[in-house]
């Protein structure tokens, strides 16, 4: 896959995770949407969204009041510069131009193990990179945040769906170390029959905060036809997570009523004059019938 150029991947990769390939020119579903932002959405207002401290800063100005900025107590490329920092009971280590790739630390630093652990986190050339245009432009390096929650147990993420500065859906997702499940709720807080491709989770409790969380989530999402804002709550603090403009990549298999009707909820911007085609070969293997079609998603 990796020597194949990146549009043609795409192509491929939604192929697999969907069973149809995208359409070119006009995509109706929220996964068909994402893959034409990953393909042709090149917009300076995306730019800084997968820069974690440049968000953190975005979430500073633009909400103050209505949520916690988690504190940055490091940044920078050498983690040996750790040692000469005092550290807290608990922290979160993390790089600032990648998701997904977490440490959970406790007290003083010890910089040859997390240098060793996070090696490649400096030079990782991943998917997200290469595919996730976004991803280019944060700057590479690494932070130490403070730790939220209670140690031994992660506050669950709330995902909230912005279109067009209106919050449509807030995920609650929990047991992500182990089995990774969501509940889905509308911004009045009742439960919806999706899960988002994901196992369902339990019933959540109102967030305390619910009202700020909204509010923040729309000012954050201003000026974006589509962003998904992240969230923590814990004992009545609401803490700003992250900004997602590309939500699971266009890869994961929701429900085909919720793709539905989160594409329609999602009015996208007039850029891409041109449409490039694919070589005719790569279409016509593409356009063969599929014997390996996965189960839909539940």
């Amino acid at each position: 896959m990796r020597a194949i150029p990146v549009p043609a991947r795409q192509f491929l990769r939604f192929r697999r995770a969907h069973g149809r390939m995208p359409p070119m020119r006009r995509p109706l579903t929220f996964n068909e949407k994402i893959h034409w932002r990953l393909r042709y959405d090149r917009r300076p207002l995306l730019a800084d969204t997968c820069d974690k401290l440049a968000m953190k800063e975005h979430a500073r100005l633009i909400a103050p009041g209505l949520v916690r900025i988690p504190e940055t107590l490091w940044s920078g490329v050498d983690v040996a510069e750790l040692a000469s920092v005092d550290l807290p009971a608990h922290w979160v280590l993390k790089p600032n131009d990648a998701s997904g790739l977490v440490l959970f630390g406790n007290g003083a630093a010890e910089p040859e193990d997390l240098a060793a652990r996070t090696q490649s986190w400096l030079h990782r050339k991943d998917r997200r990179q290469h595919e996730e245009w976004a991803y280019r432009h944060a700057r590479p390096g690494l932070l130490v945040e403070e730790f939220i929650g209670t140690p031994g147990e992660v506050p669950a993420d709330l995902k909230v769906l912005v279109f067009d500065g209106i919050p449509r859906i807030v995920g609650v997702h929990t047991s992500r170390d182990t089995v990774h499940r969501n509940r889905l709720y509308t911004p009045d807080w009742e439960p919806l029959p999706w899960t988002g491709g994901y196992a369902r989770g339990p019933d959540a409790p109102r967030p305390e905060r619910l009202e700020d969380m909204l509010k923040a989530a729309s000012a954050l999402a201003a000026g974006f036809d589509m962003l998904r804002v992240d969230f923590y709550e814990h004992e009545g603090v609401l803490w700003f997570g992250e900004l997602t403009p590309y939500p699971g990549g266009g890869m994961t298999r929701i429900e085909p009523e919720l793709d539905a009707l989160q594409g329609h909820w999602w009015k996208l911007p007039p850029v891409g004059p041109r449409w490039p085609r694919l070589p005719v070969a790569l279409r016509a293997a593409l356009a063969r019938p599929r014997t390996d079609e996965a189960d839909p998603a539940v």
